[in-house]
């Protein structure tokens, strides 16, 4: 069936001395012939797949500009059409000209993601590896950066394939055997089922645990600094941005409103946010300040909660410690760099906080040690993405929930003594939801909210 060939910029504005304008479809050749000259007037159609050709982009007002044009037929291309890249300079003029040349020539604008949904509606790709693509464009770290490579690599996919396929066989004896009882046994067949589905459960739910990781690979560690007026909070959000993000004042209560920042330590990313100091206070916008910091912290991963060591722990720090019990906190005791600084009593503590880290905004003293405990508390020791594999993607999580709950029912169908049809159903529900990932028994319209968030020209 032929389709519309479609063209977009493929690299940001106003980024770099360079840009690209990506054309696929059926006509990509044919309308590039229409816009690109080279030496001898020779063109793209007789040339062979795979090569770069030097020349210029004209349009009906003359030459537009001076590019090397990247020829590559399907199916060996990412959308398995042809494809057309032109690499033309990089200023946001120059490109739109370029662009316009082409929709004038019979191209039609890309919507956002469309190469991609290409790429997977034509099979280049499943749906898992095409997100993929768009958590590595947004990747922020080392971690993340990795997590996404090997799932486009099909790290992912492979194994959610031969769980399906160890799955189909299953059915397709189940439901062999009802037709033809005379010839296919079904006699001890729950008890050999029973333990097969057990070690599909024992893959599943790993791979369901990976997403606690995956989800901080992917996002970040959401962090809330809390603590009260002038015990350094901001302070200690600038020491670890490494710049001064936030205003620093002696006067208590600068901070009166949430302030967020990512910032990535040593390959992960921490997404902070510096809070208004908790206390009691009249002021209305104070007060605001304040619910909204309580309630960042309700959400947040981990809660980096500041005292000032110059003036100890008061009795309001232990109330608010006490309200924030079951969270991840923890506690820097701030400002060692002061002479003033007084006894930790360490015990009074314990019960409220995971850790204790003595610290300084203005030396750096106990940063690294924060580093490593980060790691150690969020990634269970270090982490190994090239030799883990990550769930990082919560409607994988999601459709994983749906496999282990049917999996789950046709063991208990087996305890019960059930019919046999009745672990074919619940095996059937398993296979689909595991087809959910890699695309295989998605609806159009969810196909279509995933390509929606892609960027334009990818």
């Amino acid at each position: 069936m032929k389709t519309d060939t479609i063209a977009a910029i493929s690299t940001p504005l106003n980024s770099s001395g360079i840009g690209i304008v990506r054309m696929s479809g059926d006509e990509a050749v044919i309308i590039a012939d229409k816009v690109f000259r080279k030496k001898g007037n020779k063109k793209l159609s007789d040339a062979v797949s795979h090569t770069i050709h030097y020349g210029h982009i004209w349009d009906e007002t003359g030459m537009i500009d001076e590019v090397l044009v990247m020829l590559m037929r399907g199916p060996k291309t990412f959308t398995a059409e042809d494809t057309v890249e032109i690499n033309c300079h990089g200023g946001v003029y120059v490109m739109k000209r370029v662009l316009r040349a082409l929709l004038k020539n019979g191209a039609v604008m890309a919507t956002p993601g469309e190469f991609t949904k290409r790429a997977f509606l034509n099979g280049r790709i499943d749906l898992s590896q095409a997100e993929a693509v768009m958590d590595l464009i947004q990747s922020q770290n080392n971690y993340a950066m990795e997590a996404s490579l090997s799932q486009l690599g099909g790290e992912i996919s492979a194994i959610i394939r031969e769980l399906r396929e160890k799955i189909i066989f299953e059915i397709a004896y189940i439901e062999s055997a009802l037709d033809d009882p005379e010839h296919i046994s079904l006699e001890d067949y729950g008890d050999n089922l029973r333990e097969k589905v057990s070690g599909l459960l024992i893959t599943c739910e790993k791979l369901k645990s990976s997403f606690k990781n995956g989800r901080i690979i992917r996002e970040g560690i959401n962090t809330v600094i809390l603590g009260k007026p002038n015990a350094g909070k901001s302070s200690v959000m600038n020491r670890m941005l490494g710049e001064e993000r936030a205003i620093v004042t002696d006067i208590a209560g600068t901070t009166r409103d949430t302030l967020e920042e990512s910032v990535n330590l040593d390959g992960f990313t921490l997404n902070m946010i510096d809070t208004a100091g908790i206390h009691e206070t009249e002021d209305k916008v104070e007060k605001i300040g304040i619910e909204r910091a309580l309630s960042s912290a309700q959400k947040a991963d981990l809660i980096l909660y500041i005292i000032d060591s110059t003036e100890g722990v008061s009795e309001d720090d232990i109330n608010l410690l006490e309200k924030l019990q079951g969270k991840p906190i923890i506690l820097l005791w701030n400002k060692t760099d002061r002479s003033s600084e007084k006894e930790l009593n360490k015990n009074q503590l314990a019960d409220f906080v995971s850790e204790i880290i003595k610290f300084s905004a203005i030396t750096g003293e106990g940063l690294s040690e924060l580093i490593d405990l980060l790691k150690q508390m969020f990634y269970d020791g270090d982490i190994s993405v090239k030799h883990e594999l990550y769930i990082t993607n919560e409607r994988h999580y999601d459709a994983l929930v749906q496999t282990i709950d049917s999996l789950k029912l046709v063991i208990d169908s087996i305890d019960q003594g059930l019919p046999e049809d009745f672990y074919s159903i619940d095996m059937m529900n398993a296979y689909t939801s595991l087809g959910l990932i890699i695309g295989e028994s998605v609806e159009d319209d969810l196909v279509n909210e995933i390509f929606s968030k892609f960027c334009m020209g990818k």
